[in-house]
């Protein structure tokens, strides 16, 4: 095998939470007060997160049971999807969209918000943040609907229950640089949390996941994930996992559910897409470094993957960063 960096062969699985690359879209301290209800609304490519750090509050995603959260819990909404934060499930029927609540606007992604009818008390931190890079994408996709943290103490999770301990105390007070120690607390959460669950959950063994942690499919994948340009070939990939090439082929497809080259391909698109997305690039370098003839052929594979033109992934890019 060639030269390879160690901790790529070693630990694909890590090399692909090193890439959850997170950027804060939303983070709110609500203070709610029985009976209330919101709900959250569809975020693409996002993940929402809840920690309750006072009362409790009633979670209910589509695909999971419902479930009532308390003080040192943490709540994942991996998939963006839409779901319901109440004070009981009769308060759940009928919600406003949390963004039609009166906000207080610390900065333009951190409000207070207040609502409720006057009973009990309870306060959340709740934010959603999104993911960009392909690998973070695969890895979200491969995770269930809702991942719940319980509060029960456990060895491994006693630095959570304390980082979680952080975010209460500094969504109570708000002090100087507040919001900023909260984005960071959280970013690092979400982190431990998809840790926790690949560490103890049985569907983390499966699919894509048990992939990485394959001893022969995982060191291929984090070279494709590493080296997207590579002229990586079937025969390639095996030689470097000191496996034939049918039984690689055979091994990868039934572990990741496509080929080898398949898969190559579409990490390519996504890697070209995360990168027309920083703006690092133009659609004519990209095409040229990606080992294409010509900028017309890059575009034709990137949209028949993808379905959307290099192009346009590079204006709404520079929109963004314009506005």
């Amino acid at each position: 095998m060639r030269g390879q960096d160690p901790w790529t062969s070693k630990d694909p699985l890590g090399e692909a939470l090193h890439f959850l690359r997170m950027t804060g879209a939303f983070y709110a301290r609500s203070e709610l007060s029985e009976p209330w209800g919101f709900a959250m609304p569809e975020m693409e490519d996002c993940l929402w997160f809840h920690v309750v750090t006072s009362g409790r509050c009633r979670l209910e995603v589509s695909g999971a049971p419902a479930r009532y959260l308390v003080p040192g819990e943490f709540a994942l909404v991996p998939h963006g999807l839409g779901h319901t934060l109440s004070s009981d499930e009769e308060s759940g029927h009928t919600v406003p969209i949390v963004y039609d609540l009166p906000h207080d606007y610390v900065s333009d992604r951190y409000a207070i918000i207040r609502h409720g009818g006057g009973g009990s008390a309870t306060t959340l931190v709740c934010g959603a943040v999104r993911l960009d890079h392909p690998s973070a994408v695969q890895l979200i996709r491969s995770l269930p609907p809702l991942i719940v943290v319980e509060s029960a103490p456990a060895p491994h999770l006693s630095w959570m229950h304390s980082t979680l301990g952080l975010v209460a105390d500094e969504a109570k007070y708000l002090r100087p640089g507040g919001e900023a120690v909260i984005t960071r607390l959280s970013d690092i959460l979400v982190i431990q949390a998809l840790r926790s669950w690949i560490e103890t959950d049985p569907a983390a063994k499966l699919g894509w996941l048990g992939a990485l942690a394959d001893p022969a499919v995982g060191p291929a994948l984090a070279l494709i994930h590493r080296n997207p340009d590579t002229p990586w070939t079937v025969a390639s990939l095996a030689a470097e996992v000191a496996m034939s090439r049918s039984a690689f082929s055979a091994r990868f497809t039934a572990m990741v559910g496509e080929s080898p080259m398949r898969y190559l391909a579409r990490w390519r698109m996504r890697s070209a897409q995360d990168t027309l997305r920083s703006g690092d690039m133009t659609v004519a370098e990209l095409a040229k470094r990606s080992g294409y003839r010509s900028e017309a052929a890059f575009a034709r594979a990137f949209k028949r993957v993808l379905g959307v033109s290099p192009g346009s992934v590079r204006t709404r890019a520079d929109t963004a960063a314009s506005a």
